[in-house]
């Protein structure tokens, strides 16, 4: 049996699995803590990656290994491989004024047909105008710019302060097309945009195809065998679909604190809107992809508002009917990115003495919630993909309610695998492929698929009531 691993450094945790790599079979795992903030040392995550390997038992065994991370977070690395500041994460919104900078100065149209993303606080780009324009110091002294996958992988190898050699520095298309100057369309970077955000152009990671090792293990890393094959990365969102095996005209819907929404598709798009990011996957692919800010957190404040647990909120939801006798939650709960609206505030509408029940009320927080979704769903295919096949991941989707309620809403059958690390899955699967030449066809984890008939007046009424309030 020939064993690979799959690493997951995500914002909250890093996780790693070991498999075997004809079938995908999960042999043992191991986690580890990152600490909260938006701002995080780069050097804890690499703490947390040895500890969570060591958690699983080590990698003796093991002959592959790949990373795959939360996208967009800003590494500044100087001439001596060290870290210049704290890294900006996705989720830092500082850069929001630098976005709207950039956006203003090329015009959303050019963003869109050139790296098919119009620049938000999450891109790499717009942190590195907001370092440029906020912290002239640090970003004179950054000579290179990495992502968090990257910065790991570049640590397995054996760089690092120690041996700073930055243009040992890789990555994979997925990640690179989450920065906001790499190109979808050319496949290939644009310098000028790199200039734009810093003002100058400095070292970046050089893109490695899907089935490229990035090299082996050095034998300077504590706890971990040298001579162990890297693969290249990939970005969270591109490692699950990896991991599930995702196909072209695959919609893959995960629900966890926020939610995303993204498709396989076998071209890149070009939203001008900026609804639709358009990046790359890790196979070769692209993933246009939606994301909004209020999913299961919508089934988290519902169990506030009602009393007991997620499943008591679902068991509620379900004795309603649909549409929640014309009770409609528009679920922006802490505004929301798509649409944008990031001062908006949620709204309970339609509410009579006669409608206003727990069960209802219920029923209307999970249908708003799987509403903004669909119609992340439905920004997607207005851009001229079709989808064949629904996935649905994450906390959220454990869900009783959602479950059963998610099909009526998408008017599509839904498939909710059984509950897996699925990012780090996909980076097992691409270490596989660097290791045998060939990507392996591991059987997606049990499945239930639930079809029941589409309710139109679930959307109708959730239209209405964005229509109410000029949304």
């Amino acid at each position: 049996m020939t064993l690979v691993a799959g690493i997951d450094s995500s914002t909250q945790s890093c996780k790693v699995v070991v498999v075997d790599s004809d079938t995908g079979l999960l042999l043992r795992s191991g986690r580890a803590s990152h600490p909260d903030g938006t701002s995080v040392d780069p050097e804890l995550w690499w703490n947390a990656l040895l500890a969570a390997i060591a958690d699983a038992g080590g990698l003796d065994d093991v002959v592959a290994l790949s990373i795959a991370g939360q996208q967009h977070g800003m590494v500044c690395l100087d001439q001596h491989g060290a870290i210049v500041r704290p890294a900006l994460l996705w989720n830092d919104t500082r850069s929001a004024e630098a976005a709207s900078d950039l956006v203003a100065e090329l015009g959303a149209e050019f963003w869109a047909t050139t790296t098919g993303n119009v620049p938000v606080a999450s891109f790499t780009a717009t942190k590195l105008r907001w370092l440029r324009d906020n912290e002239t110091q640090n970003a004179a002294r950054t000579v290179a710019v990495a992502l968090p996958h990257d910065y790991l992988t570049w640590r397995l190898l054996g760089f690092g302060p120690a041996n700073p050699d930055l243009t040992a520095l890789v990555t994979d298309r997925s990640d690179a097309s989450g920065t906001g100057y790499w190109s979808p369309f050319d496949n290939a970077y644009r310098p000028d945009l790199l200039e734009r955000s810093l003002g100058r152009t400095v070292i970046v990671p050089r893109v490695l195809p899907p089935d490229e090792a990035a090299g082996t293990t050095a034998d300077t890393v504590p706890g971990i065998p040298s001579g162990i094959l890297v693969g290249p990365g990939a970005g969270d969102n591109a490692g699950a679909a990896l991991g599930l095996g995702a196909a072209s005209g695959d919609a893959v819907i995960s629900i966890g604190t926020s939610g995303t929404v993204f498709v396989v598709a076998d071209r890149p798009i070009a939203d001008p809107t900026g609804t639709v990011a358009s990046f790359a996957d890790a196979s070769g692919l692209f993933l246009p992809l939606v994301a909004t800010l209020n999913a299961a957190r919508v089934i988290t404040a519902a169990t506030s508002l009602l009393g007991g647990d997620h499943d008591d909120v679902a068991t509620l939801a379900l004795t309603a009917l649909p549409g929640a006798s014309g009770v409609v939650m528009l679920p922006y709960l802490e505004g929301e990115r798509t649409p944008n609206l990031p001062n908006a505030s949620a709204s309970m509408h339609g509410l009579t003495l006669a409608n206003t029940t727990p069960s209802n009320i219920a029923r209307a927080m999970i249908e708003g919630m799987l509403c903004g979704l669909a119609d992340g769903l439905d920004s997607i295919t207005a851009q001229g993909l079709s989808v064949n096949r629904v996935l649905m991941i994450g906390g959220g989707a454990k869900n009783a309610a959602v479950q059963h309620i998610a099909p009526q809403i998408f008017g599509i059958p839904v498939t909710v695998p059984q509950a897996a690390e699925y990012v780090a899955v996909g980076a097992a699967r691409q270490a596989a492929w660097v290791h045998s030449g060939t990507l392996p066809q591991w059987a997606l984890a049990e499945s239930e698929v639930f079809a029941e008939a589409e309710e139109p007046i679930i959307r109708e009424q959730y239209r209405a009531a964005q229509r109410s309030l000029g949304y």
